[in-house]
């Protein structure tokens, strides 16, 4: 079954709002098995909203759209479905009554509820009306022909419990397959090299298929398949993902489901639940990163049986003063330095008798380069229930994406160390 989203209002095209309403549609309606050719975004232009109908049924059985449901003369969603059809919209009494008593409760008197909002009790006679739980405008059904408009509200909140409640059992049972994901996250690898290593696989792909996708610093991986059951599914997916940990292993840090693929990185709540596994202690000094290591583990429930401290040493003299880095060090060596780095870790180790000591010092930027020690240049120091060693790294990027970057780094660094 093929099935078009029209995204409906002024505000979608000139940027003001994020359509996330289209991301949502296209992921539930892809987990059934059905198709999504094309996604639309057109304005509160009745003529034009016909015209996407008339483009969107060349190929397709149902047409969803988002907005346009509200009081306004702006709102036309609704007028441009049953123009479609040919239909007439009609007052119906018993949503009209149910709208009044919505609007009342914030008014507080039905009588200053304004005479516009009766635009959202009209439809035609011919239509299933679908009842919106959170909110005054009903969604609805317009058929004809075996062609089938199914009209939503534009807020999020109320498109997505009514898509859930009335539509998604719809499509259900209108469907023959099922689209089941499963996600892999990767770090210490671009998307580049990771396809390359890959293309064995990507090349000879049917069903399942993968999808590689980039995000900050990370790869993300999609394993998709389609078929009758989700027991099906299950097996070609685990076969494949098998497949991608024998040849990547080493860079993946997590495999899940869908709720670990929108984030940019789910980096942090992977090492802080390693950290609280481990019964481990861990104290943190960072300079260039400036806290940001410590205040991305700090989400997780439970991370203070393991984290002990975090502290921003900036200054040479707190890096003196807190770490007990040799003065003689910093004046030889510089802040920036692999030396420098190494007794930072000690420092913040031993001063809590902690198991592992991470630190950071580098130049961010904009400025602060020289010849040997340019933007981006960070150096990380580990401290390993004895074991002390420091990590050289150059971060491309404005002071932003140098600070995270070497965050990300070093949460992945910890990580490798827990894993062994």
């Amino acid at each position: 079954m093929n099935i078009e989203i029209i995204s409906v209002g002024t505000e979608l095209l000139l940027g003001d709002i994020l359509n996330s309403n289209a991301q949502f549609l296209s992921r539930e309606i892809a987990n059934l098995g059905m198709n999504v050719y094309t996604q639309m975004t057109v304005g509160d232009n009745i003529d034009r909203l016909v015209d996407c109908f008339e483009f969107a049924f060349r190929r397709a059985d149902i047409v969803i759209t988002t907005g346009g449901l509200g009081p306004t003369t702006d709102d036309i969603t609704k007028e441009g479905a049953a123009k479609y059809f040919n239909q007439e919209l009609r007052l119906n009494e018993h949503y009209w009554k149910i709208i009044l008593e919505k609007c009342a409760k914030f008014s507080g008197d039905i009588s200053k509820v304004p005479a516009n909002n009766i635009r959202q009790a009209m439809f035609p006679e011919e239509s299933t009306i679908i009842p919106n739980n959170n909110g005054t405008a009903p969604g609805a059904i317009f058929a004809k022909d075996g062609k089938k408009i199914i009209v939503l509200p534009g807020p999020p909140r109320e498109m997505k419990a009514m898509f859930r409640e009335n539509v998604l059992p719809l499509l259900i049972s209108e469907s023959k397959e099922i689209i089941k994901s499963k996600y892999i996250r990767f770090f210490g690898i671009g998307e580049s090299s990771l396809e390359l290593k890959l293309i064995d696989l990507l090349n000879s792909q049917t069903n399942p298929t993968m999808a590689l996708y980039a995000k900050e610093g990370e790869v993300l991986i999609r394993v998709t398949a389609k078929c009758k059951t989700s027991e099906e599914c299950d097996l070609l997916i685990d076969g494949l993902v098998s497949k991608v940990e024998e040849i990547c292993g080493e860079y993946i840090y997590l495999i899940g489901d869908e709720s670990i693929s929108d984030s940019q990185s789910e980096l942090d709540t992977v090492v802080a639940r390693m950290l609280v596994e481990s019964g481990l202690k861990i104290s943190i000094a960072e300079s260039c990163t400036g806290g940001l290591i410590a205040s991305s583990l700090i989400s997780y429930p439970g991370i203070s049986s393991s984290l002990m401290e975090g502290c921003v040493t900036y200054s040479n003299e707190a890096k003196i003063h807190r770490l007990g880095v040799n003065k003689d060090t910093l004046d030889k060596f510089g802040a920036v330095s692999r030396e420098t780095a190494m007794e930072m870790a000690i420092g913040i180790a031993k001063s809590l008798g902690v198991d592992i000591g991470i630190s950071t010092t580098g130049i961010a930027g904009p400025n602060g380069e020289s010849e040997e020690k340019p933007i981006g240049l960070v150096y990380f120091g580990v401290y390993n229930r004895g074991e002390v060693y420091s990590i050289k790294r150059i971060f491309t990027g404005d002071r932003n994406m140098v600070r995270n970057r070497a965050t990300k780094f070093a949460l992945n660094e910890i990580r490798l160390l827990l894993k062994k």
